[in-house]
């Protein structure tokens, strides 16, 4: 299984991103897909989750309000649009794969992409 990351780049306060996940090897609709984050030296942090069908949604406190996340099992990709982005958003962003559903726990996904960077300016 492949997870290919991409969409992040450098933005200022207030702006918008959309991150995109693309799963390859395996049949995606057969799994929840999970957007964590990651700062230099701190834990990964949990931020949304989709249920296969994308029926069931959960967000971070942190990012309710101004985070989306959607999937199209069609493209076999998930999506995170980020809006109103505050300087405390800049971190790596990974999308996650697995079948325990509504999980915030990075131990509970079984596959990985190799993040993508998001830099928000003040």
């Amino acid at each position: 299984v492949q997870l290919q990351a991409s969409g992040g780049g450098l933005v200022k306060a207030g702006g918008s991103l959309r991150l995109s996940c693309l799963l390859s090897g395996r049949t995606f609709a057969n799994y929840g897909m999970g957007w964590f984050r990651q700062v230099p030296g701190k834990e990964r942090k949990f931020v949304a989750y989709i249920t296969w069908s994308g029926t069931g949604i959960l967000y971070a406190d942190s990012v309710k309000g101004r985070f989306t996340i959607s999937r199209d099992n069609a493209k076999n990709t998930v999506y995170l649009h980020m809006t109103s982005l505050k300087p405390e958003d800049t971190a790596v962003y990974y999308c996650a794969a697995g079948q325990k559903w509504f999980s915030t726990m990075p131990n509970d996904y079984l596959y990985w992409g190799q993040g993508t960077l998001v830099t928000v300016s003040s």
